[in-house]
């Protein structure tokens, strides 16, 4: 039983161990890698401007404006609340002007079936509808402005007509024709460069913390008592200098050594064989 209780105390202690993060080290680590966050960074910067500028499709927005109204309005009395009601009514005429009856419509007359389907056109297709206001804002976005220009005022016309019938509308008033866009509207190169800059800089970052959080080796004497649980009682610097001059030196003796014992085997050799000549001659 004494055991088992010490046994469960331990687990207890392992599971309620938590883990010290110090903020300290985390941005010391960073600020002694900002060479490599920077760099990364500037790599990422330059990824998003050449991708934004040479591969993304320029695009390009016309807008068109229209005003309802009801002309039986007369009534002076009657102007603010019927402003009222038609601001309420905005949203009904944005779904109408985006409906598949008007897009469609306007597909087959500019014969673009080939490039957009409904979905598709539908997604260039925005209705903007300020408060308290009646007056709708219809934009269309393409990669051509005179095929952006020509699809915003087909809208606006098609969808003026089907307002009028569904809504049984006496006339719907034109405030702007469709502009032709002389600047693109998208991509953004500043955009692209400045978040890739970021993305760049955050993801390198989020690595070296990482690699902080799950490095667990032993480097300093706290991390000694903060592991092992024991305290260190003294530090032996480790100098590479040491071995460096050790090395080279025993190489030295060696290399002596092996020299001095070749020319002792020579000297001797010639020794026996001075004996040997003296010997013969004798003989």
């Amino acid at each position: 039983m004494e055991q088992t209780d010490v046994n469960v105390s331990q687990n207890t202690k392992r599971d309620n161990a938590v883990i010290e993060i110090d903020l300290g080290e985390i941005v010391g680590i960073l600020i002694h890698r900002l060479w490599l966050i920077a760099i990364v960074a500037i790599g990422c910067a330059v990824a998003g401007f050449a991708f934004s500028k040479f591969v993304l499709p320029e695009e390009f927005e016309s807008t068109t404006k229209i005003y309802v109204l009801d002309k039986d309005s007369t009534d002076s009395s009657n102007i603010y609340t019927d402003l009222q009601v038609g601001s309420q009514l905005t949203k009904d005429y944005a779904e109408l002007i985006k409906s598949r009856y008007v897009l469609e419509s306007v597909i087959d007359t500019l014969g673009i079936g080939d490039r957009y389907d409904y979905d598709d056109f539908l997604g260039k297709v925005s209705v903007d509808t300020p408060m308290d206001t009646r007056i709708v804002a219809i934009t269309v976005t393409d990669t051509d402005p005179y095929t952006a220009q020509t699809m915003a005022n087909y809208i606006r016309e098609v969808s003026a007509e089907h307002i009028e019938n569904v809504m049984d509308i006496d006339a719907v008033n034109v405030v702007e024709v469709a502009n032709l866009p002389t600047e693109k509207s998208a991509p953004s190169c500043i955009l692209w460069t400045l978040g890739g800059f970021a993305l760049g800089a955050v993801l390198v970052s989020a690595l070296l913390i990482i690699h902080f959080l799950v490095d667990d080796t032993v480097k300093t004497s706290e991390d000694v008592e903060r592991y092992l649980g024991i305290s260190a009682l003294g530090i032996i610097p480790f100098d590479e200098n040491v071995t460096q001059d050790i090395g080279p030196q025993n190489g030295k003796s060696n290399k002596k050594s092996r020299k001095h014992g070749r020319s002792g085997e020579i000297s001797h050799i010639g020794a026996d064989d001075m004996d040997d000549s003296q010997t013969n001659t004798g003989s």
